[in-house]
């Protein structure tokens, strides 16, 4: 893997995406620019070293070309505020005036092209539009992880037009690194902690994962299909029936490898899915008929924190509950602080999905852990044993 830190791109014009899929209020105003930031150090290498930068993004899901709610213009703007110098920015979309426009660019020049995804060719791959991109620059840099795994015109497609000069950039190069630690040469014991509703959206984890753990923590959701395949009472609780024998299947075989498997223990339940519901804990086996369960108990985060502080590595992918209703949080919240106890103490942890970030970035404790990662889809792809378009593309 080429770093960019040993390339100097004096006098290049570098074509680099990026993930600016960034969230707005209804005035178009920025209301959480960290996807912005995150590519702040290649922006600034670049800059360093004289290049020009042709930057590259997409902003939501357009269906049917330009559309001015999902221009962005109002990332062009602030982009401009965060680097202190202007972002050359048309919405006029690929043709002469953006050649020109490309083609004119001096040393440390920053120029943002309109929202990539009202190409419809984009999301297709399309190799046409990948060879008219890439004639606006000399090399590719792909620093867009969150994009990863999308076989795209700019995200992949293009590299092929660039076969000595691509790169990735540094949040691409670490996100890489530090999964590859994690899958290929993790310290032990390694536990997975895997979250989420359902155990169809994160059967490929755990199966990838079965012949590299050595401890497998189920929460969430999901971990209900599990404790009624073992023929425990789980009320209204969330559960996939039809998943139930893949359940029983999934611990066989961890049993055959040796893998710990932890389910928790006790639940807190609620008899309505609201902040102001009655409560009880319970054991998680003996989930009254109306009752639901929305998080792990008290005994459970004390399992887990044994567990955790006795891990070498730690992959956590998913909430113990309903982390969004503040009543049901708890159990999410002790996991975080567990992790980023053990990290003090050496564990290397990675945290990856929605979730999970938004409990460490809540309790400002993302500083503490290892590696959080910035793409829930692309890395939930990569944990699954998938090869991500947006890498191969670059190591080919």
């Amino acid at each position: 893997m080429k770093s960019i830190n040993d390339i100097s791109f004096a006098g290049k014009k570098v074509l680099l995406r990026v993930d600016f899929n960034v969230p707005v209020d209804e005035h178009k105003n920025i209301t959480d620019d960290t996807r912005m930031r995150e590519s702040m150090p290649t922006i600034k290498k670049l800059l360093a070293d004289g290049a020009a930068i042709i930057i590259m993004a997409h902003f939501g899901r357009p269906k049917n070309g330009f559309d001015p709610e999902l221009s962005l213009a109002p990332v062009a703007k602030h982009l401009s505020e965060m680097i202190g110098r202007p972002v050359l920015f048309t919405q006029d979309l690929l043709g002469d005036k953006v050649t020109a426009m490309a083609a004119g660019l001096k040393a440390g020049d920053v120029m943002l092209l309109e929202n990539i995804r009202f190409y419809p060719g984009e999301t297709k791959g399309d190799v046409a539009l990948a060879e008219q991109l890439s004639k606006l620059g000399d090399c590719y840099i792909n620093d867009a992880f969150g994009a990863a795994h999308r076989e795209h015109s700019s995200t992949a497609v293009i590299a092929r037009f660039f076969p000595n000069d691509k790169y990735f950039g540094f949040l691409m190069e670490n996100e890489v690194r530090n999964l590859e630690k994690l899958m290929q040469n993790p310290q032990r014991p390694f536990t997975a902690i895997i979250g989420g509703s359902k155990v169809s959206s994160k059967i490929g984890i755990l199966e990838n994962l079965l012949d590299k753990v050595d401890n497998m923590v189920i929460i969430g959701g999901m971990r209900y299909t599990f404790t009624k395949a073992l023929g425990g009472k789980i009320g209204k609780s969330i559960c996939e029936d039809d998943k139930m024998d893949l359940a029983l299947e999934l611990m066989r075989r961890m049993d055959e490898k040796g893998v710990k498997y932890y389910l928790p223990t006790d639940s807190l339940i609620a008899d309505n899915f609201s902040n102001d519901a009655n409560t009880q804990l319970v054991p998680s086996n003996q989930v009254p008929d109306e009752w639901e369960s929305m998080d792990i108990g008290p005994e459970s985060s004390k399992m887990l924190d044994e567990v955790i502080k006795a891990s070498k590595t730690i992959l956590w992918n998913g909430p113990a509950g309903v982390f969004e209703i503040p009543a049901f949080s708890k159990g999410t919240q002790a996991i975080a602080k567990s992790v980023a106890e053990a990290c003090a103490n050496g564990t290397f942890a990675a945290v990856g999905g929605g979730d999970s970030v938004a409990a460490v970035k809540q309790l400002n404790l993302a500083d503490q852990m290892s590696y959080v990662s910035t793409g829930g889809g692309a890395m939930l792809e990569y944990l699954e044993g998938k090869t991500l378009p947006g890498i191969a593309a670059i190591m080919d």
